[in-house]
């Protein structure tokens, strides 16, 4: 008896609560769930979200691409060294862009640099193989 009546209590509950949900307007719903608040540090720059306009390939490389490309990490062909970039440059620069925005081997989709165009990786690897 004592679980029936427990039961009850719960279904009615969960009844009132749902008609009081089917009650709120949706720009109520938003108006409950929007923040009431933010936060600013002192001395911090805001961050806009916008470019700071077009980057040089070798902006792009010592921002996102040098933590493995100077080193070779991974085997990754390094800065301006012909030995490291002729077997990818004989398959054609077409495929080595390919590669670097599609990702390859232990390399994911443009490296590093998630808010690299297609010309912004380009750049960075006609930077890589400069002089080459």
């Amino acid at each position: 008896m004592k679980l029936k009546a427990l039961l009850s209590v719960l279904v009615g509950s969960l009844l009132m609560f749902a008609v009081q949900a089917q009650d709120m307007s949706e720009e109520d719903i938003k108006s409950r769930i929007e923040p009431v608040g933010s936060v600013h540090v002192a001395g911090a720059k805001a961050d806009t979200g916008a470019a700071a306009g077009p980057r040089s390939g070798e902006d792009i490389y010592n921002a996102s691409c040098f933590a493995c490309h100077a080193s070779g990490v991974l085997n990754a062909p390094k800065l301006h060294n012909a030995a490291d970039w002729a077997p990818r440059l004989e398959k054609g620069f077409d495929e080595v862009l390919s590669n670097a925005l599609n990702g390859i081997g232990s390399m994911p989709p443009r490296g590093t640099c998630g808010d690299c165009s297609d010309d912004d990786i380009k750049a960075a690897i006609d930077y890589m193989i400069e002089g080459i």
